[in-house]
């Protein structure tokens, strides 16, 4: 593929005035849907043969957010992409000030592999509701989504407007010589530094949807059958494939052993297992080995068995882990869940912030007291109290990371912003206005602009 020739294509479609048109952008995002919706058992496939998923989980987790999003798009995108008024101070009266959001232009996508349909398109719905054109990068790992994908988005959209680039580094380099208008990328930490860099060269905005160690607390107020059944399924879901799993969790000296006890009948209960249909695969095998590797077999609780075969970890808890651990020095990304005991809420919160700002942070809490300290002492994207990953599937909820784990946001109204550019305007009436601005200059004319810019 001509990567310079395709992108060049891409920003003289988006220079015609057809894409400012929200008729246009409607019709697009309804193509969109159209595409999901006759296609959803090959996508469903595709997803199946990167981490035997289950159909059910792979709705749940993958197609039903994106066609609530290109709903809510679709709903909303008359009130989003119009100019909002704002006040006009007294300097500039008489006078209309208003904001008009347009689109950036040409946006370069790149995907992560771990929701590859999901985290790959739905940034691809907020470029186009916000009248861009999309080059979408899914990433290579996960193979078989990436090449459904291209084919689908081939066979309903021109290249023009939004059409998919395989490959790996080679091509993502590539990619990132060119100048786009803007570029999101989901993935790590380490790689989002590289988009960032190549990004700086061109001047390109960009927002970072990156990862990090979400921390999870459960404190003794906490009703800890429900708060374990909520972080159990939060953790495990996709094998902990999923960049706001709680990463690890603190729980409280006093319910420590308790704890560990229900959260080895509440795995027990879920009956993890492929044939279950309600566990994946790990993606690769050196994610696996990865992960193989983080495993202190004299601190395992529950699980830590490992089929090579079948490219899965068993649901693990690991016990008396202290911060200097293996465990602790990285996204863990996979089902093993340390658990650290602690004796004090304020000092847990200390040690948290010593770390780099977590993607997502969960608290488990009945303690209006700690629910206040957790939420304005500690720097996190985004979260829940007494519950886990549900933030996410509320499009009112904007989401990102701050800090290591990401910049800029995104879904509902934020996915919009986020591709949009905002123009400032100032509409002066034709003959009227007061000449205090121009020459000759006077004590007289100095005191009523002080008066007037007290006034303002």
């Amino acid at each position: 593929m001509n990567v310079p020739q395709l992108v060049a294509s891409q920003k003289k479609y988006a220079q015609t005035t057809r894409l400012q048109s929200n008729a246009e952008r409607v019709k697009t995002l309804l193509r969109f849907k159209q595409m999901l919706e006759e296609n959803e058992a090959q996508l469903y496939k595709a997803i199946h043969a990167d981490f035997h998923k289950s159909a059910h989980e792979a709705f749940l987790t993958e197609i039903a957010i994106l066609i609530k999003d290109i709903e809510e798009a679709i709903r909303a995108l008359p009130k989003w992409s119009r100019a909002t008024k704002v006040r006009t101070n007294l300097v500039n009266w008489p006078g209309q000030s208003f904001v008009k959001p347009e689109p950036f232009g040409t946006c370069l996508i790149i995907g992560a592999w771990n929701y590859p349909i999901q985290l790959s398109f739905a940034p691809a719905i907020a470029a186009l509701a916000a009248g861009n054109t999309v080059i979408l990068k899914p990433s290579e790992l996960a193979e078989n989504s990436a090449q459904c994908m291209a084919n689908l988005v081939g066979q309903y959209f021109i290249p023009e407007l939004f059409t998919v680039v395989q490959g790996g580094v080679t091509e993502t380099t590539a990619l990132l010589e060119q100048r786009f208008d803007k570029i999101f990328f989901t993935g790590s930490p380490a790689v989002g530094k590289i988009i960032y860099q190549a990004a700086a060269k061109h001047l390109t905005p960009v927002t970072l949807e990156l990862g990090g160690k979400s921390p999870a607390i459960i404190t003794p107020t906490a009703h800890l059958p429900t708060a374990i059944k909520r972080l159990v399924w939060a953790k495990f879901l996709n094998a902990g494939q999923t960049c706001i799993a709680p990463d690890y969790v603190f729980v409280h000296e006093s319910i420590y052993e308790e704890s560990l006890a229900i959260l080895k009948d509440q795995i027990e209960q879920n009956n993890y297992d492929l044939s279950a249909h309600n566990y994946v695969q790990i993606i690769n095998e050196r994610n696996l080995e990865r992960l193989e590797r983080l495993l202190q077999k004299e601190k395992i609780a529950f699980g830590g068995k490992v089929d090579k075969i079948n490219r899965t970890i068993e649901p693990t808890i690991l016990r008396d882990i202290n911060l200097q651990d293996a465990v602790m020095q990285e996204e863990i990304f996979g089902p093993i869940l340390p658990v650290i005991a602690y004796s004090n809420f304020q000092e847990t919160l200390q040690l948290i912030r010593n770390g780099e700002k977590p993607l997502s942070a969960y608290l488990f809490s009945n303690d209006n007291r700690e629910h206040k300290a957790w939420l304005n002492e500690l720097s996190f994207g985004g979260g829940c109290i007494n519950d886990a990953i549900m933030h996410i599937t509320n499009p009112n909820l904007p989401f990102g990371g701050v800090g290591q784990s990401g910049t800029g946001s995104y879904h509902g109204k934020a996915g919009f912003d986020t591709f949009s550019h905002y123009k400032s305007v100032f509409k002066k009436p034709r003959l009227f206005e007061v000449p205090l601005k121009y020459p000759p200059y006077s004590s007289t004319k100095m005191t009523w602009i002080k008066r007037l810019l007290k006034l303002s």
